[in-house]
């Protein structure tokens, strides 16, 4: 991928999005073999975020970060007979840990690997079933974007292939023709940078939420402090985190019995004066600073996050630009990098 002006690779692999998605459900559909049960869904950092993603389209899976499954895989693992990894690289020390406790202790158990890089340790890892996605959701850049959202829809398509088929191609088709729109916002929300973002989200959108906020974190080099948080969790401490100037994303529900508590916490905000409120998805616009046209109001909260977490990856790039930050790279002196370093992985 040509690299032209600063952010512009990462810039690329946003837009691209939408083109993506296609040919990596249609890789996992080719790769399906039958119906699967429950699993243990497991990734690190924006994969951990998919994976929580996946989870809540998966009935009866549980997403657990390959961060904390490999150090006390036991009391996770359960009577699970399937694992899921969701990775990028599949190089990471933690996620490759988690292959080789596994093995040794429960042979028996199948594991599954949604891999963007077919040269990754993981997608080679003998015993591991690798499905790699679309080529293109390798993203070159520093921080997961196309390799973020495919990673969700080929968990999502494992868990639920027709649902996902039939509702993917509008989806695609939408958010590519929402893109300039989205990033006409993102520029403007951007011109006046906030010194603190939280992402609001009932359980089904967390997985948005906090990578939302993890996108807001890279690419701003630290300069925007970030949490996800639910609606209902807000009032429970976190709250101090707000004053007026903070930006507020609204994962707004579709589901009409949750967003009644979501609008209840938003009218408290603006009652308040706290947070800038900007929303994605269905409700009251009104209530909102910016009210963002969504392509998944009608859609089901589990099959959502791949489309509005592009807006958030929009937004944190404009922010990284604000901030006079490289996109493609913005921790020059290497404080975070595209894959993990200095993990030492003790032996038992």
């Amino acid at each position: 991928m040509e690299r032209t002006s600063p952010g512009s690779v990462t810039r690329q692999e946003i837009y691209q999005q939408p083109e993506t998605w296609l040919e990596t459900v249609a890789r996992v559909r080719r790769a399906m073999t039958g119906e699967l049960p429950p699993a243990l869904l497991t990734g690190a950092g924006s994969s951990a975020y998919a994976a929580q993603a996946v989870e809540a389209g998966w009935p009866g899976s549980r997403a657990v970060p390959s961060t904390e499954l490999f150090l006390e895989f036991e009391r996770y693992l359960g009577e699970q007979g399937l694992v899921v990894s969701l990775a990028r690289s599949g190089d990471s020390p933690e996620s490759l840990a988690v292959v080789r406790k596994i093995q040794r202790a429960r042979p028996r158990v199948r594991h599954l690997a949604l891999v963007c890089n077919p040269q990754g340790r993981l997608a080679q890892w003998p015993g591991v079933e690798a499905i790699l996605l679309d080529p293109r959701a390798n993203d070159q850049s520093l921080a997961m974007t196309s390799s973020f959202t495919n990673l969700v829809l080929a968990g999502l398509a494992l868990a639920r292939h027709v649902e996902v088929e039939e509702a993917l191609p509008q989806l695609s088709r939408s958010v590519q023709e929402l893109l300039p729109y989205w990033e006409e916002e993102a520029e403007r929300l951007a011109k006046d940078p906030p010194v603190r973002a939280v992402a609001l989200a009932s359980s089904a959108l967390m997985g948005a939420a906090r990578e939302a906020c993890l996108k807001i974190l890279e690419l701003t080099g630290g300069r925007v402090a970030a949490m996800a948080e639910t609606y209902l969790g807000l009032r429970h401490g976190p709250m101090s985190f707000l004053d007026a100037g903070t930006l507020v994303i609204c994962f707004v529900s579709s589901q009409p019995a949750l967003r009644r508590y979501e609008v209840d916490l938003v009218r408290e905000l603006r009652a308040k004066g706290l947070g800038k409120l900007v929303a994605l998805g269905p409700g009251e616009s009104d209530l909102f600073d910016v009210a963002l046209a969504s392509p998944t109001s009608e859609l089901p909260d589990w099959l959502r996050t791949p489309a509005e977490i592009v807006f958030a990856q929009l937004l944190a790039w404009h922010l990284s630009r604000r901030f006079g930050l490289d996109p493609d790279n913005p921790s020059p002196a290497r404080i975070i990098t595209r894959v993990v370093e200095g993990v030492r992985i003790y032996e038992d």
